[in-house]
Order: C-alpha cells, then structure tokens, then sequence
C-alpha cells in the first residue's frame, strides 16, 4: 500500500531542481574583480601645468603600490613607492621631485614639461602580496606659435600658371589645415599636397581660386592661423575661354527647354484662335449676300428711291454760233456737251429720252 506521504514528497522535486538552478545562476552572476586602470587627468596638457595619473579600482587590501616610468617594472626606473601600512613614501632613481604619490595611488605632476611626455606603470601588491601592474599616458604639448604663409607667386596668369603655397612654423608634433575666404579650403583635383600638409600646390591656375588663403597650425591645446595672403588671378585674352562648369550647362539647358516650351504653347495658342477667327469670318460671309439682296429688292421695288434718280439728258445747242472776233481765235466747229448720266433704271431712261425727242421735233 503507497504511503500518504509519496505524493507530496513527489510534488517537491520541481521545486528543489528550481532552488539548485537558481544557486548556480547566483553563483554565475556574481560581481567580478574590478579591472586597476589609470586615467590621465586633462587628456591633453600644455606644458607648464599639473597633470594626476588618476588610479580607479585599487585593490582594498592594499600593501604598496610603485610607480615607474616607462611600459615595464625596472628599478632604475622607479618613481615612488608608497606602503600602505607605514604610509612610507620612498623615492626612486627616476624620481625629479615635481611627484607626488597619494594614499589611493594616484600620482601627480607639477608643471610638466615635453619630456615627461610618455608611459607610467603603476604596479600594485596586495596584503596577499599578489600583484596588478597597469599602464596609463601622460601627452603634453606647447602652445603653438603663429606660421607664415609664402607664395611662389602673388600674381598669376589663369591656366597659365602654377603657385606653390608654403606654410612655414617651428613647432613639432602639429597638424596643418588650409582655409581659403575664412573657410576649410576644399580639396579639388587641381591641388595638391605635401606629406605633412605644409606645401600646397594648384595648378593649373584659375580664376575662382582668386582669393585669400591662410595655413592653420594646431595640436589638442591650441592653435594659430598665418596672416592672409592674397592671390590675384588674371585673364589672358589671348587664351581660349575656360569650359563652362556642369552646373552652368545645367542652366542652360533648363533655360533652352524652357524657351522652347514657351514658344511651343505662344504658337499653339496663335494658331487656335486664327482658326476660331476664320470659322466665325466664313460664318459672316454666308450669311451676308442673302441680308443683301433681301435688301436690294426692297429698294428696286421702292417708289422713293425712283423718285431719287437724277436724269441729265443731253442738251443740243439750239444757239447761234457767235461771230469770230480779230482777238479770238474760231470756235470749233461743235462744241460737245458733256453731261453725267446715272442709270438705275433702263426702262424709265427709255421713255424719258422718247419724250425728249418729241418735244424737240416740236
């Protein structure tokens, strides 16, 4: 017969499996040793102030700590030493008496100069006596001076001539730039380079590299400019005309289609409204002779316009032909009488001139 108790003893395994596996990630999570490091304090020093080699992560039980200079343990390049439970400081054969070793490690530097430039080695020795060695940076640098800027050539002729820019300084361990109207000067194929950036060369010559230029000397701590130089860029006329540059295409181009697009859409617009023009003309013209002879018969068939109608019938000259006088020449023989006829209607003409026949004869 199964005892009572089996299942509740079955129903804690899970939780002992869950207790064991926690333990283990307990054990694994655990905070490890934090690493000795050594920090410079600034970064970057100019020469003739403190620098401390600041030490993060000392061990807790302290015995000593030794500083030396340079990347390895040497005892003739030993600094200082410091003992934890005497609070001793002992002086090393590389010790110059601007160190100062505190009781965390730490080690400053007053007033430093070029030469302290370099590696220290900090070697720390537990109670245990067992030992961390870690390696930390002094950089110091000077102040730089202002350089000057030489040219080959002041004056030059474009795509003629070549200039050669020269930025003279007597500092070391610098870094030179080269600005052009104020501005960090952007490189192009035409220009070229030293290997220290202290020679600069363009050539051929144009006129947009017109201008002034100056060289910048710098280190982490400082820098200087040079005064601006000014280079005048002339044109020879006797030289062909420089290429236009990708960007003036460009705008040319766009300009050309736009021309052409406007001129395009001006002639379109010509020819529709002469179109339109035209239709509405024919469209008069055929309604016009319709309205116009409409009109002619009513007036043919008017008894005010008949009555209108001027007559100047011709007149025979029933008169006695005049004796020739000594002071007058002779008359001609007729003399014609001219008279202005207007016909509108043939019929009545007809009749008028019947009648005057007949009076005539009478």
């Amino acid at each position: 017969m199964e005892s009572p108790s089996a299942p509740a003893h079955r129903g804690c395994v899970p939780r002992q499996g869950l207790l064991l596996t926690a333990s283990l990630l307990t054990l694994w999570s655990l905070p490890t040793t934090a690493q000795l490091t050594i920090e410079s304090v600034p970064p970057n020093a100019a020469e003739g102030k403190d620098v401390l080699l600041r030490v993060h992560n000392l061990p807790g039980n302290l015995g000593s700590c030794i500083w030396y200079k340079g990347e390895s343990v040497k005892n003739h390049l030993r600094i200082l030493s410091y003992a934890a439970d005497t609070q001793a400081i002992t002086h090393g054969p590389a010790y110059n008496h601007r160190e100062t070793i505190y009781p965390n490690g730490s080690l400053l530097f007053q007033k430093v100069t070029l030469q302290d430039t370099g590696y220290y080695t900090l070697l720390a020795i537990d109670k245990d006596y067992e030992s961390k060695e870690v390696t930390g940076q002094i950089r110091v640098y000077q102040p730089v001076g202002k350089p000057v800027l030489r040219a080959s050539n002041a004056t030059v002729t474009e795509h003629k001539d070549a200039v050669v820019l020269t930025c003279l300084t007597n500092d070391i361990g610098i870094s030179i730039r080269w600005l052009f109207k104020n501005q960090i000067l952007p490189h192009k194929d035409r220009m070229k380079l030293s290997r220290n950036n202290s020679i600069l060369t363009i050539d051929p010559i144009r006129r947009e590299d017109a201008g002034s230029y100056q060289c910048e000397v710098f280190n982490p701590i400082s820098s200087s400019k040079s005064d601006p130089l000014e280079l005048d860029v002339q044109y020879d006329p006797t030289l062909p005309s420089p290429g236009l540059s990708d960007g003036a295409i460009a705008g040319i181009v766009i300009g050309v289609l736009a021309g052409v697009a406007l001129i395009a859409a001006l002639v379109c617009f010509l020819h529709i409204r002469k179109t339109g023009g035209a239709s509405d003309q024919r469209d008069l013209t055929e309604h016009k002779p319709s309205a116009s002879n409409h009109s002619e018969g009513l007036s043919d068939n008017s008894p005010d316009k008949m009555h209108e109608v001027t007559y100047s019938l011709l007149n025979f000259s029933g008169q006695e032909s005049k004796k020739p006088t000594s002071a007058s020449p002779p008359p001609p023989a007729t003399e014609p009488v001219y008279s202005e006829i207007e016909v509108m209607q043939p019929a009545l003409l007809t009749t008028q001139l019947t009648d005057s026949k007949s009076h005539l004869h009478h």
